[in-house]
């Protein structure tokens, strides 16, 4: 299945999901007294590189929080497998549950069914990575259709510096009309 994909410079949909420990939040609305918020779309439980992949995430959160970036995981498995999961990662990030694929077209995700993963039961999200501004608008994005092809976090972490930096005044790239 595949979905609409959101443009660098667009509004991020407004979604909000509970995350582990009992609340809920906004994908796009950062907390934790940062501006930006980075939202990292992970394919669930079924997935190994993306355990790896959130484990990184956490070696590069210092970084990101030192910018005013928020972090948040998300993904379409229920709360019992998102904390099995997240039982191996140990985030120090909110790790949000429940997307729907209403949500995954939202935002614009390659979205792929159980046969294309080992034990899964429901349609998933494929990779995707957005930063946003405090606005909401949409600053950096990428989407893949697998698991290995994405991008490399401290790059992000770096690239989110000279966005917020030397670049603050340039229009977002991707948006040449």
């Amino acid at each position: 299945m595949t979905s609409e994909k959101l443009a660098a410079g667009s509004s991020f949909p407004a979604i909000t999901l509970p995350v582990l420990g009992g609340d809920k939040r906004s994908l796009s609305v950062p907390q934790n007294g940062c501006d930006w918020i980075l939202v990292a779309v992970y394919r669930g439980k079924h997935c190994p590189l993306c355990t790896k992949y959130l484990q990184e995430l956490n070696s590069v959160l210092p970084d990101l929080n030192r910018q005013g970036v928020d972090v948040i995981a998300v993904s379409a498995d229920d709360e019992s497998r998102a904390a099995e999961q997240m039982a191996e990662v140990a985030p120090r990030f909110d790790v949000a549950y429940g997307m729907t694929v209403p949500h995954m077209q939202a935002m614009g995700l390659f979205i792929s069914g159980p046969r294309n993963g080992v034990d899964v039961e429901a349609p998933f999200a494929e990779p995707g990575l957005f930063v946003l501004d405090a606005t909401g608008t949409v600053q950096i994005i990428d989407i893949s259709n697998v698991p290995f092809a994405r991008p490399d976090l401290a790059w992000i972490a770096k690239g989110i510096g000279f966005r917020r930096g030397p670049m603050k005044a340039a229009p977002i790239n991707g948006t040449y009309a």
